[in-house]
């Protein structure tokens, strides 16, 4: 398996090599020569898998310059009971009649992206230490990612991270479970400005080609493409869980900022899942939303990126759409470049209303939109109580709101969880007057000493630190 960038540059990688890298050289994105096609006797054989082995099966169709006995028991030792809390690992719910929740938040940090965070740390470990080399972590983040790659990482040989995040912008529990740790291989950096601006930096600094090879800068976020296939594990998991045979359709609703989420949802589809709908819920920020309704993609500024109840998808810049666009247009290289690399940057949008690319993207990957707003969230967050005693988080209710909207009697319809309620405490209470059950281990977590470093949203001054901190640890 190869992959390529979105951009077209000439160079064809192996998965290992783009593993500790992020972007591809001319800024775009890396994604499969070709996507690997799953029939019926290959979902037969998977259906009754275990969730370390269904992931070992579906990653070795994307990774196959690890040796599949080290792959095996890397899938192995990340999908544990022990650190996801359940022998299932994604379990699946019924909230109502044909409407389900795939738990994705049973990890450590109680956030979906834990699910390909430890992965990720695992792969990331096992490479280096195979390479003999050392790896500085750039990552940017809403809420969930920061916490979910720390402690993925917290420790790892080899490795250090910078995390960004927006300050002041990220609830006291998210905040927490990051700024608390105490790792020396751990650095939180909080940026003045929204997520988008840490965004920027993180692709800034990506961008700085000598910059990034003297420091050994390596990527997070969901550009990295290992991150986004593991996400595509819990897709199959979660339809062989609603359906009894290969031929059932189902509708996938996702809680969508960033586009990763759900550009894994694209993936499976791609790949021959049987998914018939993936629904992007938006909240406030609804820059998707408008793509989908519209074919107009206009990125929003600082000041109109509106701070929400849904922290996480506070995001008006998808770094993932690129490689839906990419697909959606016939992988046209040059097509994404102008785009991405041309229009948007010049004028912070492009129109696509009028390509027929556009208009028959609906019927060809399947995607439907939808918008959640504060009022929203609190009355489907009652509403979800009342009718099944299910507490969900702020970002999992504009999931549900939406899906209800888009639901079909005759499809099963699976809203990806977000996080759990505890994260969100102030929404839970607003929307209940009630606190949200807490895990044990959690208890006072607000109160720990707290160790961050706040910077400028900007990349100079990031770098800067950065290349303070290797330098010191160098001696």
């Amino acid at each position: 398996m190869y992959y390529i960038s979105t951009r077209g540059h000439p160079e064809r990688r192996k998965l290992c090599e783009i593993l500790l890298e992020g972007l591809a050289p001319d800024g775009g994105l890396y994604v499969p020569e070709t996507y690997p096609l799953v029939d019926d006797a290959m979902l037969d054989r998977w259906r009754g898998l275990s969730y370390p082995d269904l992931a070992f099966e579906i990653l070795s169709l994307y990774i196959d310059d690890i040796p599949p006995a080290d792959l095996k028991a890397i899938c192995a030792s990340t999908y544990t009971p022990e650190v996801f809390r359940t022998d299932r690992i994604v379990p699946v719910r019924a909230l109502e009649t044909g409407l389900h929740v795939a738990e994705l938040s049973n990890g450590p940090t109680l956030a979906f992206k834990d699910m390909a965070m430890q992965l990720l740390g695992n792969l990331l470990e096992y490479e280096l230490a195979r390479q003999g080399e050392e790896l500085n972590i750039l990552g940017a983040t809403s809420g969930d990612t920061g916490s979910a790659a720390e402690h993925a990482m917290r420790g790892k040989t080899g490795i250090r991270v910078f995390m960004m995040s927006p300050h002041g912008r990220m609830s006291a529990f998210q905040q927490a479970q990051m700024f608390s740790l105490q790792d020396e291989n751990i650095h939180n950096l909080a940026i003045e400005g929204v997520f988008d601006d840490c965004q920027d930096i993180v692709k800034a600094v990506s961008g700085d080609a000598d910059f990034k090879r003297r420091h050994r800068i390596g990527t997070v976020n969901s550009i990295n493409w290992a991150r986004l296939v593991a996400q595509v594990v819990y897709y199959f998991s979660a339809f062989f869980q609603v359906t009894e045979e290969n031929s059932s359709k189902v509708d996938f609703a996702v809680p969508s900022g960033n586009f990763g989420n759900v550009c894994a949802g694209h993936v499976a589809r791609m790949m021959g899942l049987p998914i018939s709908r993936l629904i992007v819920a938006t909240n406030e920020n609804d820059v998707l939303d408008e793509f989908f309704r519209t074919g107009l993609y206009r990125v929003r500024g600082r000041a109109d990126t509106h701070e929400t109840s849904s922290p996480s998808m506070d995001i008006s810049k998808a770094s993932n759409f690129e490689r839906f666009v990419f697909d959606m247009i016939g992988r046209d290289a040059g097509r994404t470049s102008s785009l991405f690399d041309g229009q948007l940057r010049e004028q912070g949008f492009f129109n696509l209303s009028s390509d027929p690319a556009f208009a028959n993207a609906a019927d060809r990957f399947g995607f439907r939109s939808g918008k959640s707003t504060h009022a929203d969230r609190l009355e489907t967050i009652r509403d979800t109580w009342q009718r099944s005693s299910t507490l969900i988080d702020p970002h999992t209710a504009d999931g549900v709101k939406v899906a209800r909207k888009h639901s079909v009697p005759e499809t099963p319809m699976l809203v990806l969880e977000t996080a759990l309620p505890v994260k969100f405490a102030g929404t839970i209470r607003e929307a209940l007057d009630r606190e949200p059950d807490r895990p044990r281990q959690f208890d006072g977590i607000e109160d720990l000493p707290k160790r961050f470093k706040v910077l400028p949203a900007d990349a100079q001054t990031v770098t800067s630190y950065i290349a303070e901190i290797v330098q010191r640890a160098a001696g």
